[in-house]
């Protein structure tokens, strides 16, 4: 379904305040999120898979947008994958958080009417856990539990336009797309559902290059 208003509507600019987001393929993430998902990182930088993809509506179509999303933290611990009960279970404190980071999807900006004109797609993000990295891809830490997050963002035009930042964008999260960020799959259902769902899964075998 739509995900309504998204966290906190109030005080909101009104080319944002209507806006709506919903997530494509909710089933395939309700899917994954039964099983618990786990999201490869890289040093290179994997691609997400499912891909975050979502369909606007309430938009300006006239206005200017900006579509970004980050990724932030579920909780304080790291986590080990116990093979003999096919579970996760907290195993101490969590690292040091890596840097945060946001990810612009390229087409930005863009008219309202024109991210409401297709399903967006997330589709070049990638997640590393290179804490060096200078590709821009987003830095997760291995063994770690994610919310991701989409945020729509009016372009102000007005000249002191900073000034009514935290007026001029609204933010939206799915709690089927958290997951767990490894660096190989530890749970052999969630290897099974990928080469099952993912046209481009070739076996996962490490070292392949990517689609």
């Amino acid at each position: 379904g739509w995900a309504g208003e998204g966290l906190g509507t109030s005080g909101k600019n009104r080319r944002v305040c209507h806006a709506t987001a919903r997530l494509e393929m909710g089933s395939l993430w309700e899917e994954f999120n039964r099983l618990g998902t786990e999201m490869i990182v890289t040093k290179a930088g994997r691609r997400m898979f499912p891909t975050f993809q979502v369909k606007l509506s309430g938009l300006d179509p006239l206005a200017d947008y900006v579509l970004l999303m980050d990724f932030i933290p579920l909780d304080d611990k790291r986590y080990r994958y116990a093979f003999h009960s096919s579970s996760w279970l907290a195993a101490g404190r969590a690292d040091p958080a890596a840097p945060g980071r946001v990810h612009f999807h390229p087409d930005s900006p863009a008219k309202g009417a024109q991210w409401m004109r297709q399903i967006v797609s997330f589709d070049k993000l990638k997640l590393t856990n290179n804490l060096l990295d200078d590709n821009g891809h987003i830095i997760l830490n291995s063994m770690h539990r994610y919310q991701p997050r989409f945020h729509v963002v009016f372009v102000d035009p007005r000249r002191d336009s900073e000034r009514f930042a935290h007026q001029n964008f609204k933010s939206f999260s799915f709690p089927e797309t958290q997951f767990m960020a490894v660096t190989a799959y530890q749970n052999h259902r969630i290897t099974q559902l990928k080469i099952a769902s993912n046209p481009f899964a070739k076996g996962f075998r490490d070292g392949d290059p990517e689609p």
